[in-house]
């Protein structure tokens, strides 16, 4: 049995420019913190797996810790601060500023339609994965693996090692695609290939170990897409197709 899972940010949509890094403003506005995230200042915190863990690095400047409370119990403030950031980032997914990446809809269905098990593993929260992929592909029971249910984010690859594991899949019958190096590396510490599509946050980022990298996955009526480096045995032309990464996989059978 052939299996797809694929990364939410980034992947499924490009959720970190339109969606992640206004919420997070929006949430430091709302509690008055002094913290404001520019583009490249956000594309410095993306190097760190999870939403939490990202709010957290804040506390490392002694000015935000201070006017904070030295005291204060980080852990709460940061679970009260996550689930404001969660609530304005679905709103945002509501409202339509976060359109899907050109092809994930067709090849999810494309893969359900031809008997492939398809399932999302993120290290974001659990309600925005969803909410991410209901916007993307419409209503659906996709499992998803997301948030707090592994101790460890990416790179490590637990995320993924848990999705092989919940659904009983082999490593060779399933790809990733994932959209970072650390999404990458997660997905090969599993011992799965991997189809990365670059976004413009991570288009500079080592994907030495992938077995191909694009620009998207593309669709009919689009320009065709770049590809960026090809160590298998897909053969892409302007977009990709289920059987380019059915090719990917026969390589690891």
């Amino acid at each position: 049995m052939s299996a797809l899972i694929l990364d939410c940010d980034g992947v499924l949509a490009d959720t970190e420019r339109h969606g992640h890094l206004p919420a997070f403003n929006a949430t430091f506005e709302r509690f008055g913190l002094p913290a404001y995230w520019s583009e490249p200042e956000y594309g410095e915190k993306l190097r760190i797996g999870g939403g939490k863990e990202r709010m957290a690095s804040l506390f490392a400047d002694p000015a935000f810790a201070a006017a904070v409370g030295d005291g204060s119990d980080r852990t709460q403030l940061l679970l009260t601060w996550h689930r404001a950031k969660t609530e304005a980032f679905k709103q945002l997914v509501r409202e339509g500023r976060i359109p899907p990446r050109p092809g994930v809809a067709r090849i999810i269905r494309a893969a359900l339609d031809d008997g492939w098990t398809v399932a999302v593993a993120s290290t974001s929260a659990e309600e925005s994965v969803r909410a991410v992929l209901a916007n993307a592909v419409g209503p659906n029971d996709i499992p998803v693996f997301a948030g707090d249910v592994v101790p460890a984010k990416k790179p490590d690859p637990a995320i993924y090692q848990l999705a092989l594991d919940r659904l009983g899949l082999s490593a060779e019958d399933t790809l990733v695609v994932e959209d970072s190096r650390n999404g990458l590396l997660a997905a090969t510490g599993a011992g799965l290939r991997c189809l990365v599509t670059v976004n413009d946050y991570t288009r500079g980022e080592d994907f030495t170990e992938a077995a191909l990298v694009v620009s998207e996955l593309g669709e009919p009526g689009r320009p065709p897409i770049e590809v960026l480096a090809n160590r298998g045995a897909a053969a892409p032309g302007d977009y990709l197709t289920l059987a380019d990464l059915r090719a990917l996989l026969e390589e690891t059978r």
